[in-house]
């Protein structure tokens, strides 16, 4: 509870107070910055920790891999659950905040968990495919956390997407969580549904990374414990 707290608290003193930076009006309503980035942070945290732990997973865990038959492939779903427990914290402080500064959140809120499914899936395959190189690669984990942390800017967390330049709109559209931090706002703040299509389109192909990392982890898993 605490880190997102603290971090909330720093990005909108810096955002809001120092930088003077504000939610255009009518990209979420009523609702103020530090709800807007709250939103996208608790939502990316989701994917960030997955893709952080999962570098060094099995690393972290070399001897139970190389002592007994263990299916390694739990510890990614494992790790991704913590990250799901860490989300429903965020998304509880995020409600009790709405609820002192803005009441009641819309009712549209209730279908989050289909904004969910594809993040929960992009996630699940990030954390199978770098914890496989990771085992190969013992630095992975170092640009791991420098490429999140990119990502992490390059998602609209403390900016709404229509403030991209035009210039880059359809470079930065490719970026996954474009639409899926979006349509959370959407849900969460506006009260409004976001566009099914898009969520369809994303969901299938978070189905497919999660899909292909793992047929890629279950085929290295074998060299696991000798190059361990």
């Amino acid at each position: 509870m605490l880190q997102p707290l603290l971090l909330l608290s720093i990005y909108t003193f810096v955002f809001s107070s120092i930088l003077d930076a504000r939610w255009p009006k009518g990209g979420a309503g009523s609702a103020g910055f530090a709800l807007n980035a709250f939103a996208g942070m608790v939502l990316f945290g989701l994917f960030s920790r997955a893709a952080n732990d999962g570098a060094n997973l099995l690393l972290n865990h070399a001897t139970l891999l190389k002592q007994v038959v263990f299916p390694s492939e739990v510890l990614s779903m494992a790790s991704v659950v913590a990250a799901l427990f860490d989300l429903a914290i965020g998304l509880a402080l995020w409600t009790l905040f709405h609820l002192f500064g803005q009441g009641l959140p819309p009712a549209t809120i209730l279908a989050l968990p289909v904004v969910l499914l594809p993040l929960l899936l992009f996630s699940l395959g990030a954390s199978w495919l770098l914890a496989s190189l990771g085992v190969f690669l013992r630095d992975l984990a170092q640009v791991t956390s420098l490429a999140t942390t990119a990502l992490y800017f390059l998602s609209p967390i403390f900016y709404p997407a229509s403030r991209v330049p035009p210039d880059f709109a359809a470079v930065y559209a490719w970026n996954p969580f474009v639409g899926l931090i979006t349509s959370a706002r959407e849900l969460m703040l506006h009260g409004a549904w976001p566009a099914w299509s898009e969520l369809a389109v994303l969901t299938l192909v978070g189905w497919l990374f999660a899909w292909s990392s793992y047929a890629w982890f279950m085929r290295t898993r074998h060299s696991f414990a000798d190059v361990l």
